[in-house]
This record gives C-alpha cells, structure tokens and sequence, in this order.
C-alpha cells in the first residue's frame, strides 16, 4: 500500500519586536525575537548560525546591528534576540540576513531575508526598500492595523517586480489555535503580473508574509557538489482587535 507523503512544513525565519508602534512618551526601548521555525505549528524551531547581516534603516541610512544580537536558546536550538532604543522619531524598517540553512529533507539551503518595521511617533518611512535580493515592498503600511485589514504588497527580486511569486503566509500560534487540516497551517498565494498580492488577516498578532523564488547561483552542499538555494523575502505584520 503506498501512502502519501506529508505536506511539508513551512519555514518561517522570525523578526518579531515587542512593540510595532513605540509612543513619544514611556520606554523607548523594543526587543526583538529572532529565530527560524514554524510558527503556526509553534515549532520545532531550527538550529541558526551566526547571522550574515543585522541592521536597521532609518532616515534613509542604514545602522549595523550585528554586535547587539545576543544567543537565545529555543527548545534547545540556537536562536538570538537583540534590544534597540530609538533616538530620534520616524519609521525603523529592521532587517535581517540569516546564514544559509541546510535543509536535508529537500537537499536545498535556505536563506530568508526578513524585515519588519516599526513605527515611533511619526509614521513616515515605512514603505523604504532595504535593498535585499528578494524584498517585499507594502503598499499598506504595515503597522497599526485591524484585524480583518487587507495587507498588500509588491514583491521585488533584485530592485525588479517579481512576476506571479509564490507567498506563504503564516500566523505564529498562541496555542488557542488547532489546524483542521493540513492545508490551513500555511496559506499559499500568488502575485499577479506586476508582483503584486494582497492577504485580510483574520486573526490578531503576527502573520508571516514569505515570497519564495530561486536564487540565481546554487551553492556547494554538504556532500561537495551543488546545491539548490531557496531565497525568501519576508516580511512580519501585526494585526490588532478592534475594542
């Protein structure tokens, strides 16, 4: 009897701030989560290496963050968090490029370049492009946003619109939610001619918008010979219960 294979999960590299909106008055300071897992099945979370790229863009400069990330075990993987205070108002559109991770099940690396902005007291700046390989631009901003809102977004590889990418979305689980089916765990969409897509969140906190393409070079795998890599552009939002 042959069975069929199980729906492979998604990965999903995690950027995740303590606060999207930062206020003018109280802590200016956020911290933020970093690891590489699946968040809508709450794990198991993957072991990292030490990050390639850690910055911030802000005022249209860019800050290296890479000596602030600090090693934070997850159920027994290696993963890191970081705290950053801000300074001066305007929108912080933070951004991560992790080491390639060797994934064995589908002999492929994967490397997800990951943003997430977050807004203090001025709400301008959150549309900038960081320049990574593959990028998604919002066309919404991407913060202060109800539950039930349409996020919506370009996707860019190398500057240039992707044309009908492929975009998983996840929503990192509270553990309030149980997947009926295998299906429900990761949402799957695709851009139109332009590289642009659109998703309603219909639950509050943090959903995951992964737009996969193939990297132009493969790189040498652990057996020496030559190996796909998957490149993801993702970026995190927050969506917030009205009340």
């Amino acid at each position: 009897m042959l069975l069929a294979p199980a729906a492979a999960s998604a990965h999903f590299q995690q950027v995740l701030p303590s606060a999207d909106i930062v206020g003018p008055e109280g802590t200016r300071t956020i911290n933020l989560d970093i690891r590489f897992t699946h968040p809508m099945e709450q794990g198991p979370v993957m072991e990292m290496g030490q990050p390639v790229r850690f910055g911030v863009l802000a005022h249209g400069a860019k800050q290296d963050l890479l000596a602030s990330l600090v090693k934070k075990p997850a159920d027994g993987k290696t993963a890191f968090e970081a705290s950053f205070k801000f300074k001066q108002p305007g929108d912080h559109v933070f951004f991560l490029e992790p080491a390639p991770y060797w994934e064995p099940a589908e002999k492929k690396y994967i490397i997800h370049l990951t943003k997430v902005v977050v807004d203090f007291a001025e709400g301008q700046g959150w549309d900038k492009l960081v320049g990574l390989p593959i990028e998604i631009e919002p066309l919404v901003r991407p913060y202060g946003l109800w539950t039930g809102n349409l996020f919506r977004g370009v996707v860019r590889k190398n500057g240039k619109p992707l044309p009908h990418a492929e975009i998983e979305v996840e929503w990192v689980n509270d553990g309030s939610v149980k997947a009926p089916a295998d299906p429900f765990v990761t949402q799957t969409i695709k851009a139109n001619a332009l590289g642009e897509f659109s998703y309603a969140m219909p639950r509050a906190g943090w959903w995951g918008f992964a737009a996969l393409t193939d990297a132009d070079k493969p790189m040498k795998g652990p057996d020496g010979k030559a190996a796909p890599v998957e490149l993801g552009g993702l970026i995190w939002v927050k969506a917030t219960d009205m009340k």
